[in-house]
């Protein structure tokens, strides 16, 4: 079992009047049909709000970092950040990101973790996270612990981003992102060790489908250890799994995708 160090977060409450409470939907619809299986259970969890536009709407208004902070509804840590204006918000924290410096969202802005700018006018080679996909959309991709994308080139008004799956992607260069890359690496590496821990996290334990009977799953039935008895592997909805492709054919991104990401082979 390993964990994580949270030494370097500030030990205080999170902020009242950007938390409220997050009722657990255990995988249920409003129906209360189970529509995602696995989950329920879990600790008690307070959702804290973020501002994923990291101050867009505060152009050239600078920010002061008050806290680290820990957020158990994502992998990275937060940071509890002040307006001039006295306005308090939080966003995710960037590695490298101490408590009292400034912070500032503009359109061309020094080159330190947790400023933001525009895309055209960010350095080739330069670590970004929180990236928007359409101007003024606040950021989308690349927003996990640990990870950030990288700016490879600029041309015809698109600016080429490598993403963490290995993916090259073009995003239109009016688009703002963060500079650096976000904090909590070490996540990657967390052994949970025990099936409680994985409780706490909401997930709860899932079954193989050979061990399920054939009413149950189209893998199960059989006397003792047998094969799935089919030539491809199924859903337990009867669907092709295992390999299937699940992308659109002519879905509109298509166009801006550059080389898909690459399969990464287990060693």
């Amino acid at each position: 079992m390993t964990g994580i160090n949270y030494s370097i977060l500030t030990k205080k409450e999170p902020e009242k009047s950007l938390t409220f409470h997050l009722k657990k939907k255990s995988g249920r619809n409003n129906r209360g049909r189970i529509t995602v299986r696995h989950k329920g259970g879990g600790a008690k969890q307070k959702y804290r709000l973020l501002d994923f536009n990291s101050g867009q709407d505060k152009l050239g208004l600078p920010a002061k970092v008050l806290s680290l902070e820990y957020d158990p509804c994502r992998t990275s840590f937060i940071a509890l950040v002040q307006y001039s204006d006295g306005e308090k918000r939080y966003i995710l924290a960037p590695q490298d990101l101490k408590v009292g410096e400034e912070i500032i969202c503009k359109d061309t802005a020094e080159f330190k973790p947790g400023n933001r700018m525009r895309l055209k006018n960010i350095i080739v080679g330069t670590p970004v996270y929180n990236i928007e996909l359409a101007p003024g959309k606040g950021g989308q991709l690349v927003r996990s612990a640990g990870i950030c994308a990288r700016v490879l080139a600029k041309e015809g008004g698109y600016v080429n981003l490598s993403l963490p799956s290995s993916e090259v992607r073009k995003v239109l260069e009016d688009c703002f992102a963060s500079i650096g890359s976000l904090s909590n690496p070490e996540h990657a590496f967390v052994n949970l060790g025990k099936a409680g821990r994985t409780r706490h996290l909401g997930i709860r334990p899932s079954v193989r489908g050979t061990a399920m009977n054939p009413c149950d799953h189209p893998h199960g039935g059989g006397e003792g250890r047998t094969t799935i008895g089919l030539k491809h592997p199924k859903t337990p909805w009867g669907k092709p799994a295992l390999g299937v492709k699940t992308r659109k054919k002519k879905k509109y991104s298509d166009r801006l995708i550059i080389s898909r990401r690459k399969k990464k082979h287990k060693k």
